[in-house]
């Protein structure tokens, strides 16, 4: 979902998995995992609805969380992934490290399997960027319990 279509804009996604076929294909309304990639939407009314009890949080944000911005989380993972995107791609390009970064925080997709994926979006010298952005996302990841 999303509103104007422009770069920037704000974008509601929704992705399911599990190890079984999924039927459903409506909007997910109580999340057990939230990516936020602009940090300064973590203060926006609404963005922690319905999110699970014991729920995860994965944060682009130069600054770490000094406390827990809702009472059903209990991880939250925080990286600077603009700063890796502009190190790595030369763009504050944050998807890929947040994958890495999603990854490590919630350990339900394996590194190994992220990194084989990239091949089917990039190749050449962007694969090589972009795997080194899913690394340094999965291994700078800084993980808060609450």
């Amino acid at each position: 979902m999303f509103g104007v279509e422009r770069r920037g804009a704000p974008v509601t996604a929704f992705a399911r998995f599990d190890d079984r076929p999924i039927r459903e294909k409506t909007q997910i309304y109580t999340p057990d995992c939230l990516i936020i990639i602009d940090s300064r939407l973590i203060h926006s009314p609404g963005i922690l609805e319905g999110i699970k009890p014991d729920g995860i949080l994965v944060l682009n944000t130069p600054h770490p969380l000094q406390e827990n911005p809702h009472k059903n989380l209990k991880t939250v993972g925080m990286i600077n992934a603009t700063e890796v995107g502009l190190k790595e791609i030369g763009l504050p390009a944050t998807n890929t490290c947040m994958l890495g970064a999603f990854a490590r925080t919630t350990d339900w997709v394996g590194l190994k399997s992220l990194i084989q994926s990239l091949s089917e979006y990039f190749e050449g010298d962007m694969l090589k960027k972009n795997v080194r952005c899913v690394e340094r996302g999965f291994e700078e990841v800084v993980t808060a319990q609450f």
